[in-house]
């Protein structure tokens, strides 16, 4: 898993999973990261719904797949571990689900115990890799320790696409982590879209780019792309807070301007 007493956290600048976890009102985050935020806030001021329903949507998908049978979750991107985590979500359905969490953001490492608290009847384990680097990243022992490739697997790819920019070719990482998988798993995608604010994303964007995290997002066609092939489950592809919510959730009066994300969950035949 790494020597976490050796990692540089480089608190002096900011990092998008701290970020992240400020947003949701965690507290592992720094003055850097507070500025970065705060000035995210201000070009994009519904990023703190946004990043909430986003966690939503993982959550209500992980618990469909988990009652849908699936059994074992890849997390790419995992991002500061905010319980209730992908492992305790679908081990409250499946107890015997094996999770692999994987992430290249050093302040992610130093929290990895956090997410190692397998019930009993599962196994977790943490992966420091980088998604840019799709082969290195399956061929990690963790990995293959603990998931079974000849048995369907979940991919999550939450939040994770739009920090991977054309220069590093997304659609072709995606390809090669779906040809990976074996008949019988899943895709779930949840990625920031321009169609809904386009101004109030572009100007995220820059706030991000100029925090030193370069993003991009994209058209739902774009998004679309990353399930060719696969057969997507309904409502198909959809801003984040309207595939399958709650019955608690129908009465939230949530905007598609606020989501600012496509998501949608797919088999791969």
């Amino acid at each position: 898993m790494g020597d976490i007493g050796t990692v540089d956290l480089e608190l002096d600048r900011a990092h998008s999973a701290r970020m992240y976890d400020y947003y949701l009102g965690g507290t592992t985050n720094f003055p850097a990261d507070r500025e970065a935020a705060g000035r995210a806030m201000a070009a994009f001021p519904s990023i703190l719904a946004t990043a909430r329903i986003n966690r939503r949507f993982m959550h209500r998908s992980v618990r469909f797949l988990a009652r849908s049978g699936m059994r074992q979750f890849l997390d790419i991107g995992t991002g500061i571990p905010t319980s209730p985590n992908l492992h305790e979500v679908a081990q409250g359905e499946v107890p015997d689900a094996h999770v692999v969490y994987t992430d290249n953001d050093p302040i992610v490492l130093t929290h990895a115990r956090a997410l190692l608290h397998s019930d009993p009847a599962g196994r977790t384990a943490y992966v420091h890799a980088d998604v840019t680097l799709p082969e290195a990243l399956l061929a990690a022992e963790e990995i293959r320790a603990t998931l079974d490739f000849t048995r369907p697997i979940a991919l999550s790819l939450n939040a994770l696409l739009h920090f991977v920019t054309d220069e590093h070719d997304a659609h072709e990482i995606v390809e090669h982590l779906k040809d990976a998988l074996p008949s019988g798993s899943t895709l779930a995608i949840a990625h920031v879209t321009t169609e809904f604010d386009p101004e109030g994303i572009a100007r995220l964007t820059g706030a991000y780019r100029a925090a030193g995290t370069p993003g991009q997002a994209r058209t739902r066609e774009e998004i679309a792309r990353f399930f060719t092939g696969w057969e997507l489950f309904e409502p198909g592809i959809t801003p984040s807070h309207a595939w399958r919510p709650d019955p608690g959730d129908q009465g939230e009066n949530v905007t598609d301007k606020e989501a600012a994300c496509y998501v949608g969950v797919a088999r791969k035949p």
